[in-house]
């Protein structure tokens, strides 16, 4: 009906590729231990979001209309849902401590969101792509509790 219209069914198509890649990683191996899903679905939303820079941007954080930004705010939650999931089991295993789980991933997707694309990010000061995603998994792993040498990252 409107130009607001398209351009958020746009984005919503584009988000739902981006979530359903992430959820199959973290889906992939699910009898592995929490922190090894969770480290595979942080590396691939960094490898994709550095290969499509520009998407990336949109999709995160580039200024947009309202109706649009609702949107983001629906796939956020969405990418924060998955991340609690895994946390969720891993708490539950007895592999990660106690912890509110959606707070924490809620800091998560901040976090992956803000070192991906925003202006501190390593990649966009033209660090090497290879050390960004391996720092932002290691900085993931450790917030869920768990130390790097325990996860195949």
């Amino acid at each position: 009906p409107s130009k607001a219209d398209l351009f958020a069914e746009v984005f919503r198509e584009a988000s739902q590729h981006e979530v359903d890649a992430m959820r199959a990683a973290t889906a992939e191996r699910p009898d592995a231990p929490a922190a090894e899903r969770i480290a595979a679905g942080v590396e691939t939303f960094a490898r994709r979001a550095l290969r499509g820079r520009r998407l990336a941007w949109a999709l995160i954080a580039e200024p947009v209309d309202p109706a649009v930004e609702a949107e983001r705010l629906h796939f956020r939650r969405s990418y924060r849902d998955v991340i609690a999931a895994v946390l969720d089991d891993g708490v539950a295993a007895g592999e990660l401590p106690g912890q509110d789980t959606e707070a924490t991933a809620a800091a998560l997707v901040g976090a992956i969101g803000e070192a991906l694309v925003g202006p501190l990010s390593p990649s966009a000061n033209g660090g090497d792509p290879e050390a960004a995603i391996a720092s932002l998994v290691n900085f993931c792993t450790r917030a869920i509790g768990m130390e790097p040498a325990h996860v195949n990252a």
